[in-house]
């Protein structure tokens, strides 16, 4: 298949890769776009994991209060450069997670975050529901690690689905703007408000 300008133009827009990235991609996947902006995606990732290490120390603080004032969230996101800091994707990216933890409420930033004793509460009550739902012993602990698995998607915002694009998690989500914008990005910390709350 012919690699037009206008297909390449079109895979640009999408993904917001570079031009001669763009040809060669439909190139490797005979002009199909959907293959195209995966392999992209991809390459995009692996570049991901170069830049992991590097330190990131510029970016910016971001506020976000819901209208009503019932919520508000503040959310420390670092880049390696004041120049990428000073970007409309990255102040957008920064915006976008402010709206999620505002919506969603997540308690930790990862699962490395999470008390040891709330975890052991966690899985206690777990076996205790999987024993009364009458499951087999030999079977507890698979159950028990399933549903450990659903609360790290509902307790960590890095493991939350996007809400606006359920199948990405947020760890996805910061991936992608790396492999867009060049630099390693890192959500440091983030606080939610809830009005009322522990009144």
């Amino acid at each position: 298949m012919e690699i037009t300008t206008a297909l390449i133009k079109e895979l640009r827009e999408a993904t917001s890769a570079g031009v001669l990235d763009c040809r060669k991609a439909l190139q490797e996947s005979d002009g199909d776009l959907e293959g195209a902006a995966a392999i992209l995606r991809e390459k995009g990732l692996a570049a991901v994991a170069k830049r992991a290490g590097r330190q990131a120390s510029e970016g910016l603080i971001e506020a976000y209060v819901h209208p009503g004032s019932r919520v508000g969230v503040l959310l420390e996101l670092n880049c390696e450069t004041d120049f990428v800091a000073r970007t409309d994707a990255f102040q957008n990216l920064a915006h976008e997670l402010a709206l999620h933890i505002a919506f969603a409420s997540p308690c930790y930033l990862t699962r490395d975050e999470i008390p040891e004793e709330s975890l052991e509460q966690e899985k206690q009550i777990y076996r205790a529901q999987a024993l009364e739902e009458g499951k087999p012993e030999r079977i507890v602990d698979q159950i028990i690690s399933g549903r450990l698995d659903k609360f790290y998607g509902q307790a960590c915002l890095m493991e939350q689905p996007f809400i606006k694009d359920e199948d990405r998690t947020i760890e996805d989500l910061i991936n992608d703007a790396i492999a867009k914008l060049g630099e390693n990005i890192v959500l440091r910390r983030f606080a939610r408000f809830e009005r009322g709350e522990g009144a």
